[in-house]
């Protein structure tokens, strides 16, 4: 899920090129890339908590301070917080959830989860118990046929200071401490450990969600580093004979002339790109007209042509607005609303988010508009992953894919087109 910058930065390029791989190190990726598109969702606020995407597990805390994971576990009583816990990983995915999924014409799904279930470090309150249910996706997956991308959503010190990080903060750290670094690269190696041996089920590793390089060029610095470690750990987890999983890099928000040329073949193999497209970060962009927010969806396969290395559109969503409660931060308002601080009202959120039987048909029509127009531009890339599948009954749903499938935005089949020629190019 996204922070509040404005991520309209992305990267692609071709599928796979098969010929350019090293004679002395073939590629078999477990994802037919060029011949099949990635379609798929995110599978966000389950063993990484969102307070936007959950709002109760946080509302009936009492708490106004617990506004992410950190503080989950750090200011309520532990025995209360391990059992909410249990109770959201037992519920809020099961093996249905994956058979939908599959169902519903999705190929993959993108699994979130923090370095905390891992490893948890000295003063640190997370609470651990997430990877048996990891395990259990993998598996769910697998029966159904769907492919998985590991995500490495959490760092230590946090990568980007959002509550999707685990962490909560004013400004990330985790690239100003060593420690923090070296303490990822050992969890990666672990995650790579786990999942290299099974690339028909796991094809990818995404090794760090959206690290914030807007913050400087420090923070690029340590980020290029780590991309570069998080393949040998990857592609060589162990040592010697490559692996056939794909080393999944995000841009860390920055443009295609910044990744020109870096972890290119034929030096490297199996690396792609992950960009995030969001159009409610922003003042300028919430106030955008319907129109404007489906030209601009349309052009961004300009955007993807600039780019060498393969892209997956690894988060985006129908929403076009910032509403839904708790989406910029538990405690914080919206700017659509005139809510959030340093913002101009645009409108009334109502009908705009919260439960999708508020929304009018012209509403719902607009929606079915804008996902064609976003699925239509990033497939000149790799390929989509929707954030999200679902969100807590009543919350957000402009953002779920099973609500739009529910209500009609979003096509039993997503090849389907209402607006076959929505983009004009």
């Amino acid at each position: 899920m996204p922070g509040l910058f404005t991520p309209l930065l992305l990267g692609i390029a071709s599928a796979f090129v098969v010929s350019s791989v090293r004679a002395d190190s073939p590629i078999n990726p477990g994802f037919p890339y060029g011949s099949e598109k990635v379609r798929g969702v995110n599978i966000g606020g389950w063993l990484v908590l969102e307070p936007w995407i959950t709002p109760s597990l946080f509302d009936n805390t009492g708490n106004d301070a617990i506004v992410d994971e950190w503080t989950f576990g750090k200011l309520q009583d532990r025995s209360t917080a391990q059992a909410a816990l249990k109770q959201h990983w037992d519920t809020f995915y099961t093996e249905t959830d994956f058979g939908d999924i599959a169902a519903a014409g999705l190929n993959l799904v993108r699994l979130p989860i923090g370095y905390w279930a891992f490893e948890v470090g000295p003063g640190e309150p997370y609470i651990q118990g997430q990877l048996p249910y990891l395990q259990k996706a993998i598996g769910w997956a697998g029966k159904y046929g769907l492919k998985v991308v590991i995500d490495l959503h959490g760092a230590p010190g946090s990568q980007n200071g959002y509550d999707n990080s685990g962490e909560r903060i004013s400004f990330p750290t985790w690239h100003t401490n060593a420690t923090n670094v070296a303490r990822t690269n050992a969890i990666l190696k672990t995650i790579a450990e786990m999942f290299t041996s099974n690339p028909t089920v796991v094809p990818l590793i995404a090794p760090l969600n959206e690290p914030a390089g807007y913050v400087g060029a420090d923070m690029l610095q340590v980020v290029k580093q780590y991309w570069r470690d998080s393949y040998g750990s990857i592609r060589y987890p162990h040592n010697s004979q490559e692996s056939n999983t794909v080393v999944l890099i995000h841009d860390a928000f920055q443009t295609a002339s910044y990744w020109s040329g870096f972890m290119t073949p034929p030096k490297f193999q199996g690396v792609a790109i992950d960009t995030h497209i969001y159009q409610v970060f922003s003042n300028s962009e919430v106030a955008l007209s319907q129109n404007q927010h489906i030209a601009l969806a349309c052009n961004q396969s300009a955007t993807l042509k600039e780019y060498d290395l393969n892209v997956i559109v690894g988060e985006w969503a129908p929403a076009i607005t910032d509403c839904a409660t708790y989406l910029n931060g538990r405690g914080i308002g919206a700017r659509y609303d005139g809510t959030h601080s340093n913002s101009r009202r645009v409108g009334s959120c109502t009908g705009m988010s919260g439960s999708a039987d508020t929304f009018s048909a012209d509403y719902k029509m607009f929606l079915r508009k804008f996902w064609e127009a976003q699925v239509t531009a990033y497939e000149t890339g790799a390929g989509w992953i929707q954030w999200l599948w679902k969100t807590e009954a009543g919350t957000g749903e402009e953002w779920a894919y099973a609500s739009g499938l529910q209500y009609g935005w979003i096509p039993r089949n997503p090849t389907d087109r209402q607006y076959p020629r929505i983009c004009p190019n």
